[in-house]
C-alpha cells in the first residue's frame, strides 16, 4: 500500500549545464529507475524550477526527476537572442540527450507546455510521453491565448471594441513597439505588487500565493538581460501551430486542466486537443492556471499513475 505524504516546499539544490555557450540551470532529484522513464518538468512564462518544488519533492520517491530553467528565465542565462518555441524546443531536446541520456516524460505548464509539445512532436526519439498543464499555443483556426498575450491583455482593450477602443487599441500597439514604452511596461509588470495581483487573477486558491512564490518570480526579473528577454518574447513570430504538432505526435499525451484559469479556456481548448489527438487522457481540476502549484498532491498522483500506466 502506497502512502502519499504532502510534498515539501523546500527548494531542491541545482546545478548548471553549458548549452550553446550559455549557463542553463536545472535540478535533479530521485534515483534512476530502469523500469520507469525519468520526468522533465518545464515551467511557464516568468517562472522557473522553483515553481515545481512541490512536485519535485513529491515525485522523487518514485522517479528520477529533472526540472530546468528555460534560457531567459529563472537562474539560466539571459543573452540577447530571439526567444521562441524553436529555441526552447532545441534546448529541451539537447538536455534530454546530453544530461538525462534516455527518453523522458516531459511535463510543461503554459508556455512550458507548448515547448514540451514541440519537443515531443518534432523530436519523438527523446520523449516517452508528454503532460500538458494548461498549455499555451495557437491553433491554426484560432489564435489561442498564451501567457505573454494574457499579460499584454491587461493593457490592451477587450475583444470586439468600440470605435474609440479601436483607436486606443491601435495606440497601445504603437506604444508597445517603442523601446522606451516597453521599458516602462517592463518596470511596471515586474513589481512585487503587480506580480501578486496577476497571480490573484489566475490562481483559484489565493492561499497558494505566498511571499516566496512572488519572490521566485520577482528575483529573476532583475537579472541582467531580463528586459531583452521580455521584449523578444513579445515580438518573436509565433511558432508551429498546436494542431500541426498534434498531428505529428506519436507518444502518449496527458492533459491536466485547471478549470478556473481565465487565460486558457479549458473546455474549448480541450475540444481542439480531442479533435486532433483523440487518444489522449485528460482530467479537469478545481484549480487555476497553475494546478501543479495549487493542488500539488492531486497533480502528482495523477501524473504518477499515468506514467506508471504507460511504462
Amino acid at each position: 500500500m502506497q502512502v502519499n505524504t504532502a510534498p515539501s516546499t523546500n527548494a531542491v539544490p541545482g546545478q548548471y549545464w553549458q548549452w550553446r555557450g550559455q549557463k542553463v540551470y536545472y535540478v535533479r532529484a530521485g534515483k534512476s529507475q530502469p523500469q520507469r522513464p525519468p520526468l522533465l518538468l518545464v515551467h511557464g512564462f516568468g517562472a522557473s524550477t522553483d515553481h515545481w518544488r512541490k512536485n519535485i519533492n513529491g515525485l522523487d520517491q518514485d522517479f528520477e526527476v529533472f526540472a530546468i530553467d528555460l534560457l531567459g528565465f529563472g537562474r539560466s542565462a539571459k543573452p540577447k537572442l530571439q526567444y521562441s518555441g524553436d529555441l526552447w524546443r532545441d534546448q529541451l531536446h539537447d538536455f534530454i540527450r546530453e544530461v538525462i541520456g534516455r527518453k523522458a516524460v516531459i511535463a510543461g505548464n503554459s508556455l512550458g507546455g507548448y515547448a514540451s509539445l514541440c519537443v515531443a512532436a518534432q523530436y519523438p526519439d527523446s520523449v516517452a510521453g508528454v503532460v500538458l498543464l494548461n498549455s499555451a499555443g495557437p491553433f491554426s483556426e484560432n489564435q489561442a491565448t498564451s501567457e505573454p498575450e494574457a499579460l499584454q491583455s491587461q493593457i490592451q482593450p477587450p475583444k470586439q471594441p468600440s470605435p474609440l477602443q479601436q483607436i486606443l487599441g491601435n495606440g497601445v500597439k504603437w506604444v508597445l513597439k517603442q523601446s522606451f514604452s516597453r521599458f516602462l511596461i517592463f518596470q511596471y509588470v515586474r513589481q512585487r505588487w503587480v506580480i501578486r495581483r496577476t497571480l490573484e487573477k489566475v490562481y483559484l486558491d489565493k492561499t497558494a500565493i505566498t511571499d516566496q512564490l512572488v519572490e521566485d518570480i520577482y528575483r529573476p526579473a532583475f537579472d541582467t538581460g531580463a528586459f531583452d528577454v521580455f521584449v523578444s518574447v513579445f515580438s518573436s513570430p509565433q511558432g508551429e501551430k498546436v494542431d500541426v504538432l498534434l498531428q505529428r505526435l506519436t507518444c502518449p499525451l496527458l492533459l491536466l486542466w485547471g478549470e478556473a484559469d481565465p487565460w486558457m479556456k479549458a473546455k474549448e481548448r480541450s475540444q481542439k486537443f480531442q479533435q486532433y489527438y483523440p487518444q489522449l487522457t485528460e482530467y479537469f481540476l478545481n484549480a487555476g492556471h497553475c494546478p501543479h502549484d495549487e493542488i500539488p498532491e492531486q497533480v502528482n498522483q495523477l501524473l504518477r499513475d499515468w506514467v506508471m500506466s504507460i511504462s
